[in-house]
Formats: structure tokens, C-alpha cells, sequence
């Protein structure tokens, strides 16, 4: 099991400062490793979470509706738009009473690239949690937002 303490070399102040580097540490770890876990689907982390946004939906949705869905809500998300639009992962959809108004819609090569990603892809990231110390890190996650 790894430790922060020897992985950064650092001493803390106390462990509510641990606590919280160990969150952005840990974060960035996991980041890093999904990053390289999609490079082999073509996407990266959000444009999978948009993928799966959309496919869960089940209709076309409205951007805004997408970030305010998203994990790690993307400042660019229209860029994020455009490279799932250019891979013909989703498609866009104009209204034809408001031109400012464009809803997203997941593809069948989309659907179908998610079909390729198994739903256990990072299971390796807390494959050293037990449910119940899961259920336990959820829920202190939870308390401290």
C-alpha cells in the first residue's frame, strides 16, 4: 500500500493537511492512470463521461445539460463537442425554432465504442478497498463537499 508521506518525501502538519494532499495526490494518480487506460479507445476521460451522459439520457441533451452532468466539468466543453463530432461519436442537432439552441446526441459508432470499454476498466484504482471500506471513503468524500 502506498504512503504519502514517503511517496512525496514530506512531513505534515497534521492529518487534516494529509488528508488533503493525500485527496489531490490521489486524485491526480487516478487521473493519470485513466488517462492512459482510454489513450487505447481513442478518447479521453471527458469524452467518455460525455459518451456515457448521453447514452444514459437516452435522448439528445442540451450542452449545458451535459456539463452540469460531467465529473470534472470541462471549461471548453463546446472543443469537447467538436472532437466527438469530428471522431462521428455524437452529433449535433440544430432546433428548427431557435438556431441558438443545439441539442447532442450519442451515435451508434458512439454506442458502440462504449460497448467496447469494459464497465470494469479501472477497477485496478480500488481493487484494495473492501465494500464496506468504500462505502467508507464515499461517504467522508461526501461529508467533506
Amino acid at each position: 500500500m502506498g504512503d504519502l508521506s514517503k511517496d512525496i518525501n514530506s512531513k505534515f502538519a497534521n492529518f487534516k493537511v494529509k488528508a488533503l494532499l493525500n485527496i489531490i495526490y490521489t486524485a491526480n494518480w487516478i487521473s493519470s492512470r485513466q488517462s492512459e487506460a482510454f489513450k487505447a479507445y481513442g478518447i479521453s476521460q471527458q469524452q467518455y463521461n460525455v459518451l456515457r451522459i448521453l447514452r444514459g439520457a437516452n435522448q439528445p441533451l442540451k450542452v449545458q445539460t451535459i456539463k452540469d452532468r460531467m465529473l470534472e466539468r470541462s471549461p471548453n466543453a463546446t472543443r469537447l463537442m467538436d472532437k466527438l463530432c469530428a471522431k462521428h461519436l455524437i452529433k449535433r442537432l440544430p432546433s428548427e425554432y431557435d438556431r441558438r439552441v443545439v441539442k447532442i446526441e450519442i451515435t451508434k459508432q458512439g454506442l458502440d465504442l462504449l460497448d467496447t470499454i469494459p464497465s470494469d476498466l479501472n477497477k485496478d484504482l480500488i481493487e484494495n478497498l473492501s465494500e464496506a471500506e468504500a462505502e467508507q471513503l464515499s461517504n467522508l468524500l461526501d461529508k467533506m463537499r
